[in-house]
Parts: C-alpha cells; sequence; structure tokens
C-alpha cells in the first residue's frame, strides 16, 4: 500500500491512475478510483478519458448512484465510495479488481474509514496482492502508514502556485450575496482569470447570483453555477476551460476533486452544509457549520493551479485561528445504522473487531443495532435478515429503504419510491410559494410534496424547481426499477415489526 499526500491541485487524480496503466501495476486486473462525491468521479472520468485518448465508457469509465457508464473494455472507473462498499458486499473479494485508489481520504466519511477497513481486512486474509493507495491533500499519512501496517509514504509538493491570503478585518451580518459583491470589485482587480466562489448551499448561490446581477458587475463575466444536484450536462459546461471569464458560484464540490483550469481567485465564505444525524426524524441532515482549517486550505489552493492567485476570506483572521485544525471523522457524528447494515451483509458480528482507523462509539452501534432489529434487517444474532438483505440492494439510508420495500407489498412503489427520493435528493420545493403556504388538506407536508410530484409528471403547472425535481423523479424511478429488477429476492410477508419501528 501506499499513501500520498499532495497539495490540492497537484494532479494526484488525474495524474496517479494513469501512470499506473502506463506501467501495467494492475495487469489484467480493473484500477478502481474511489471519489467522496458522483460530480467528482464523473469528471475525472471524463478527465481522465480524455488524457488516454479514448472516451468515458471504453477504458475508462464511471459508476455513481442511479448512473453508470463502463463497458467489458473498462479498465479504470471512478466510483462514489457507496459504489465501493455495495461491490464489496456483492463480491467480498474484489475478484477482478487489481488496485484500489482512495482519493480524498482526508474528508473521512463514515464510507470511507469502513472501505478502508473492509479493504484491510481483504488484503490480510485472502487477497495480500491486492493494492491499495491512499491518497490526501491534508491529512498526515502517518497514522494511515500505521493502521495499515506494511505501507509506504509519499509526500509531494506538487506543482501549485502561490496564493496570496486576505481575510476581512471583522465578522459580517449581511447577507452572503451582499458580502460576496461588496468585495468583488477588488477582486475582479485582482487577478485576470476566473473567480470561484465557495457557498454554503443551492439557497446561497441563487440568492447570491440574484445579488450579483442586480449590481454593476452583472456583465463583468459569465456566472455560473456549480453544485452535486445539477445535471451532469450542466456540469460539465462549467468543468470546461473558457476564454471567457467566469464567476463560478459552487458549493463544496469544487473543494475537492475536481480541478476548474484558469480560476486564479477564490471567495470563501467559510461556511459548509455538514451532514449529521437528526435523531428527531432519523435521518441525516445537513446541518450549516464554519469549515476547519484544512477546508479552508483545500478551498484556498484552488486559485493556485495554474498561477499565483488570491483568496478572500469573509471571516477576520483571529476567529481563523480558533477553528478547528481539521474535519472530525464522520464516524464521530453520524448515524451508524447504514455501516452496520453492511458490515452484517458482509458477514462481520463484531463491530469493535472490524479495523477501524476510528472507532465508532459504543452508543451509535447501539442506537444502530436497536434500529435495525425493529426495522427487521437483523436478527438477535446480528445476522443479517432476507429483509436486511433486499434493503442493502437499494442505495438508501435504512429507514428509506424498508419503507419502499413495504410499499412494494401495497403495490404502492411509485409514491414511496418519490417520498425516499424526496428525502435523499435536493428539495424541489425550497424557496418556492409552495414551501412556505400552509398545508391545504394534509398533515403531513411529505405527502402533499410527494402528490405534487406525481402531478408533475404531466404538467409543469407547478411551484417547484423544475431541474431539482426531474432529479428526484429520476432517482424515485431507478429506485422503483431497483424494487422490479427480475431475480431481485421476492417481498417478505408484511409484519408488526416494520410498523412498529416506523412509530418508534
Amino acid at each position: 500500500p501506499v499513501v500520498l499526500k499532495a497539495p490540492p491541485g497537484a494532479g494526484k487524480t488525474t495524474g496517479i491512475p494513469p501512470e499506473l496503466i502506463r506501467h501495467n501495476v494492475a495487469g489484467d486486473g480493473q484500477i478502481l478510483l474511489i471519489q467522496p462525491r458522483r460530480l467528482a468521479a464523473r469528471a475525472a472520468a471524463s478527465q481522465l478519458a480524455h488524457r488516454l485518448q479514448t472516451h468515458v465508457g471504453g477504458r475508462v469509465g464511471y459508476h455513481v448512484r442511479f448512473d453508470k457508464k463502463v463497458s467489458t473494455d473498462t479498465q479504470l472507473i471512478a466510483m462514489t465510495t457507496g459504489m465501493l462498499l455495495r461491490r464489496l458486499t456483492i463480491d467480498p473479494l474484489l475478484e477482478n479488481v487489481s488496485c484500489v485508489i482512495l482519493d480524498e481520504f482526508h474528508e473521512r466519511s463514515l464510507e470511507v474509514d469502513l472501505a478502508l477497513g473492509m479493504l484491510q481486512r481483504v488484503r490480510l486474509s485472502l487477497r495480500p496482492e491486492l493494492k491499495l493507495i491512499v491518497m490526501s491533500a491534508t491529512l498526515e499519512p502517518e497514522p494511515i502508514v500505521a493502521f495499515l501496517g506494511d505501507a509506504k509514504a509519499v509526500t509531494s509538493l506538487g506543482r501549485s502556485f502561490p496564493v496570496r491570503i486576505e481575510h476581512t478585518a471583522a465578522s459580517s451580518r449581511d447577507r452572503i450575496g451582499d458580502q460576496v459583491v461588496a468585495i468583488l470589485s477588488k477582486v475582479l482587480a485582482s487577478t485576470s482569470g476566473h473567480v470561484l466562489v465557495f457557498l454554503p448551499g443551492v439557497g446561497e448561490i441563487r440568492s447570491t447570483r440574484r445579488a450579483i446581477e442586480s449590481s454593476r458587475f452583472r456583465n463583468d463575466a459569465e456566472l455560473c453555477d456549480l453544485y452535486g444536484s445539477m445535471s451532469p450536462k450542466d456540469q460539465d459546461r462549467v468543468l470546461q476551460q473558457s476564454e471567457t471569464r467566469k464567476i463560478i458560484l459552487a458549493t463544496n464540490v469544487a473543494e475537492t476533486s475536481i480541478t476548474i483550469e484558469g480560476v486564479t481567485a477564490v471567495i470563501d465564505s467559510g461556511q459548509a452544509r455538514v451532514l449529521s444525524f437528526d435523531s428527531q426524524v432519523g435521518l441525516p441532515k445537513l446541518q450549516l457549520e464554519p469549515i476547519s482549517q484544512a477546508s479552508a486550505q483545500q478551498r484556498a489552493g484552488r486559485a493556485g493551479r495554474t498561477e499565483p492567485g488570491v483568496c478572500y476570506r469573509l471571516w477576520p483572521d483571529v476567529s481563523h485561528r480558533a477553528r478547528r485544525s481539521t474535519d472530525l471523522p464522520e464516524i464521530q457524528r453520524a448515524d451508524f445504522s447504514a455501516a452496520l447494515l453492511t458490515l452484517a451483509a458482509w458477514g462481520e458480528r463484531d463491530v469493535f473487531d472490524f479495523p477501524w482507523l476510528t472507532p465508532p462509539a459504543r452508543e451509535a452501534v447501539d442506537a444502530a443495532r436497536v434500529l435495525l432489529g425493529r426495522l427487521g434487517a437483523i436478527d438477535s444474532q446480528d445476522l443479517i435478515t432476507e429483509i436486511g438483505r433486499q434493503m442493502i440492494a437499494l442505495p438508501l439510508h435504512p429507514r428509506l429503504s424498508r419503507l419502499v420495500i413495504e410499499a412494494a407489498k401495497y403495490d404502492d412503489i411509485d409514491r414511496a419510491s418519490i417520498a425516499a427520493a424526496l428525502l435523499t435528493e435536493r428539495d424541489p420545493f425550497r424557496d418556492t410559494t409552495f414551501a412556505q403556504s400552509s398545508l391545504s388538506s394534509r398533515d403531513c407536508d411529505l405527502l402533499e410534496r410527494v402528490d405534487r410530484l406525481q402531478a408533475l409528471r404531466h404538467s409543469s403547472n407547478s411551484p417547484v424547481n423544475t431541474i431539482a425535481a426531474k432529479e428526484v423523479l429520476r432517482a424515485a424511478d431507478q429506485i422503483a426499477r431497483l424494487i422490479d429488477q427480475p431475480g431481485r429476492p421476492s417481498v417478505v410477508a408484511a409484519d408488526e415489526t416494520f410498523k412498529r419501528a416506523l412509530l418508534a
């Protein structure tokens, strides 16, 4: 194994895989390049296909949630961590894989920690020849090297250019869009390249776009949006090289993995929406938080990819020093039920005997065990049940996969799949008149939204973000198809366990 540390924009993602192929490191096996986000996986596949003079779906492909472009000729697959975990549950030994690259490991998602442990288990048991590369821009390699035991640490300085950092004098309570407009004149004058603006979410992207469009800078550059739930076609358009100067309003999808050529200035809001567990609804949610110093370093590095750049941070230097140095590993703050179900499907009986870089809290494991038991996914011995196997075949939180499976027994797949997609994809009703109005006849706004989206299939006259709605409906169709796939295990009879879990 190799643990590689190199700064943002050094070329880890697009440089390492082609060299592995050129030197025939993987032999006849596949190389899996694991990315934390769908956008990053698709973008990496596109860039690598161009570099290897092939097309996406040829020697290079990708596999993300509800989207896959691979063929029998594909040697290098860029995939999300979730897809790697699903592959490991189906093919525990990764029979046709010679090398796995865990990219952007410093993000320390629960999924990537789980994947690292599963790969370590495979390597130490039956596949010692399986090659593993762990890559990070900010994480120190020594703890990972010690965890793997036989790994080699490699540190590269990369080819990044210096980036001048400027902080605002004091914190502002103005809207983020107004703060961006206030500094935009200085930013546009400081360099001649594209400007990348990091914002917490899509709502802030829209409000900042409106603020810029209402300002005197509206004609100084092309305004572009960049976030995870955009269509691949629209994402590709933003990532393409352009002679026209751009102001790119992005979420943290632009923080890692992808490089937008020509960016020489960054405006950083200093905030991000971080996945955390909402105990009231029993599902993950995005919560607004200040970013860490390491994330700020990542973002600033995007301005120094092709020439010296500048990064303007919308918070004072004194508060920057008070921020945490790195992000907390997700395993210390997230719901553990999906990970526990994956381990049960993999045959792990003792969670704490599993090789963890950072072990989970016992309280989180106990809560996950109770939930999965109520859902009927595991039995009293923590062994996966038939229902559990059906649940893990769906790329959903266990609560939602159980909801869809239960709905299949009552021939209500369409509404259940839309509900599940609504709870996992971007909300198409956010910031619309519908979201701000009172409910008409239901005491559950989720059912109201499901009905609205069902109606949208046949009419466009609905107060909804059309692009986001199409993504939700596309995800819902994929969920429904997974349930209806020929050869899937038959849906078991309804039981009281599931009903009790819904009420719990």
